[in-house]
């Protein structure tokens, strides 16, 4: 590591003909790739496997960098963000003064100091920039001279939108490489929200795609991507983190049933309002625990009270990694009753899934998009189909009436994951992709 510092202030001192033709043979840089992230928020709490990815690339001694859209709202983050130092890595897209003097002079200002350091791919950035309407703009001049500064391997864009600035940074000479993470609404969504043919560029000029699971990554194919050019790459989950705990309950105790997720549509917490309604009648003695926010908080609110079940339903809102664990721990069974949403919005993988599994939950979810693959029905899983509410009660009520089936579920789920979803291994394998890649 104390080679790779030294390594990484010296390249930073020199122009780029001289880091080309002088330094990079002589220090041996190429066992260190300079990796560069370009993502929407950070620190982002339900992104802790974007977190994840970049941990393990330091650990691996890799120089990392991070370029975010805007800084994350959310007050609490994981503990391996002042660990690791992320902040210091982090570099937010820049501010565009609304006086037209102001941003003729911000850019002058970013340009001198872009080519001082860096003269060669200053002159293509700005070429570029010049030459591709789509792109001539300040927002664009801001963001991009940033990153061509940094001298990048590789240029690894999380979501779909975010690789087209991706395939610009590598078109100026800024990346060597751009491999980009579809993740599920970039694929469903986001194409329908805007054009068909949003991705047509990105899939011709990408070197490389990963998505989170085979439906995911044949939405990509109906897109127009090359399907030789997608690797699956499921999110991973540091096992450390997660402690198997054999779930079980004391005399008079409430079964506590537990949803992690965003409190959005796709997410399904109305169709699970609707059968745990159901189930009261038989099974009064349980609580719905709901972990995360979201725009249709109150109206889960408003529906609880209505279908009977206001002493049931207790909304813990957002909450650290830590204490998601915790309730993790608390919690008996776990439910996510994803659904395509109005607007056409659908669940990717359902990383919260492999994390109850690996903690030795036993779930109940929904045969949508995806999630099938990151379970085993029927040993670690009960699938039900979307709005099937009399499937979902039925299911709801055998775990509830069985507590001896919880623990070979948990221990099945467990080992699940850890044979498919440990982090180390996928990380191995993203390391072995860009090596491929600059090779």
């Amino acid at each position: 590591m104390a080679k790779i510092g030294f390594c990484q202030a010296v390249i930073e001192f020199f122009p780029d003909f001289v880091y080309k033709i002088f330094i990079v043979p002589a220090l041996f840089v190429e066992e260190m790739m300079r990796i560069a992230f370009i993502i929407n928020g950070f620190p982002t709490l339900s992104e802790t496997f974007i977190l994840e990815q970049i941990i393990g690339l330091l650990d691996r001694g890799h120089e990392v960098f991070i370029f975010a859209k805007r800084i994350s709202p959310q007050p609490t983050t994981h503990f391996s963000i002042s660990q690791y130092h992320l902040m210091q890595r982090v570099r937010y897209h820049t501010t565009v003064p609304k006086n037209k003097t102001a941003r003729r002079f911000k850019a002058l200002y970013y340009l001198i100091k872009s080519f001082f350091q860096t003269p060669l791919r200053t002159f293509h950035c700005f070429k570029y920039l010049s030459s591709d309407f789509e792109f001539r703009t300040y927002p664009f001049f801001f963001t991009c001279l940033p990153m061509v500064c940094k001298r990048i391997d590789i240029a690894h864009c999380h979501f779909g939108p975010n690789g087209n600035l991706g395939i610009a940074l590598k078109q100026m000479g800024g990346a060597k490489r751009v491999v980009t993470t579809f993740h599920g609404y970039d694929a469903n969504c986001y194409p329908a929200e805007t054009s068909p043919d949003v991705y047509m560029k990105l899939f011709h000029a990408g070197d490389a795609f990963t998505a989170n699971t085979e439906f995911t990554k044949q939405r990509m194919v109906e897109l127009g991507c090359d399907a030789s050019k997608i690797q699956i790459l499921p999110v991973g989950l540091n096992m450390t983190e997660f402690h198997y705990h054999e779930p079980s309950m004391e005399p008079n105790q409430p079964v506590r049933i537990l949803t992690v997720a965003r409190l959005v549509e796709k997410k399904g917490h109305l169709f699970a309002l609707q059968a745990l309604s159901n189930v009261i009648h038989k099974y009064p003695h349980f609580e719905y625990i709901l972990v995360g926010e979201g725009p249709l908080e109150n109206e889960i609110k408003q529906t609880a009270n209505k279908l009977g079940l206001r002493s049931h339903v207790i909304f813990r809102g957002g909450l650290s990694r830590e204490q998601v664990l915790e309730e993790y721990t608390k919690a008996h069974i776990f439910l996510l009753p994803s659904i395509t949403a109005k607007n056409g919005d659908k669940e990717g993988q359902g990383l919260v899934l492999q994390e109850a599994q690996a903690m030795g939950l036993p779930v109940i979810t929904t045969n949508h998009n995806g999630i099938p693959e990151g379970v085993l029905e029927g040993q670690s899983a009960f699938l039900v189909n979307e709005w099937d509410t009399e499937a979902l009660t039925d299911k709801l009520g055998y775990l509830i009436e069985n507590p001896q089936q919880w623990k070979p579920m948990g221990r099945a789920g467990r080992n699940y994951v850890e044979k498919k979803y440990d982090i180390n291994t996928l990380n191995d394998r993203l390391v072995e992709m860009y090596k491929d890649l600059l090779s």
